[in-house]
């Protein structure tokens, strides 16, 4: 298999230049370019097209956000994974609004970015748990969708929603709910068409809201 190859974009030198030796060790990673900030970002994600993107969210020339709405239409087959210490919840939400396919806080341990970098580039969704709380505290503070507008899931459906909630992929998704990997996907497009969600993120935040989900 050839190695996921990866573009830094952060503003501090030593962030870049540590990440760079950390990530470098794993067999399976190639580090394909680093960037200052959210322009020199921008720029090099359209000429690279990198397989994963390693993104802070405070940065200057472009923050992390219009870096991931710039990607989205300049590179959109590169995965976008935010690396950040910012754990508010509504700055949190808004990456997700933007695109992103995960979120990690920056002091994770290097097994868990791997991890983390591994599951975006096989084009799964990771968040770091603390992540994941913000953006259910933040579902939870939005109002609830009219009755009259919840869709119909079926229980199936409800299943498959309520999998994605946690961390887990479409593989063990299937393995949990004794199916195929393919049914799965096929239940996932389904929920993504009827909450009109364009990703599995907002749509567990969309079933969050509309309560058609829980988390403990």
């Amino acid at each position: 298999m050839p190695p996921i190859r990866i573009l830094i974009v952060d503003d501090h030198a030593m962030v870049r230049q540590g990440l760079s030796l950390a990530l470098q060790l794993q067999p399976d990673f190639e580090i394909v370019g680093e960037a200052r900030n959210g322009r020199e970002g921008v720029a090099l994600a359209q000429s690279l097209r990198p397989d994963v993107i390693l993104l802070d969210l405070s940065m200057p020339d472009f923050n992390g956000i219009e870096v991931t709405r710039k990607v989205r239409e300049l590179s959109p087959q590169s995965r976008v994974l935010i690396l950040s210490g910012a754990h508010a919840d509504a700055q949190v939400y808004a990456t997700v609004e933007a695109g992103v396919d995960g979120y990690i806080v920056k002091d994770a341990t290097t097994t868990e970015l791997s991890s983390a970098i591994r599951h975006v580039a096989g084009g799964d969704n990771y968040f770091h748990p603390l992540i994941t709380s913000a953006l259910i505290r933040h579902a939870r503070g939005a109002s609830p969708a009219p009755a009259a507008a919840q869709p119909t899931l079926t229980s199936r459906e409800l299943d498959v929603l309520q999998q994605m909630s946690t961390s887990a992929t479409n593989k063990a998704i299937a393995e949990r709910l004794h199916v195929s990997e393919e049914t799965v996907r096929t239940h996932v497009k389904n929920i993504l068409r009827k909450l009109d969600q364009p990703n599995r993120t907002q749509a567990v935040l969309e079933g969050i809201r509309r309560e058609l989900i829980t988390l403990e």
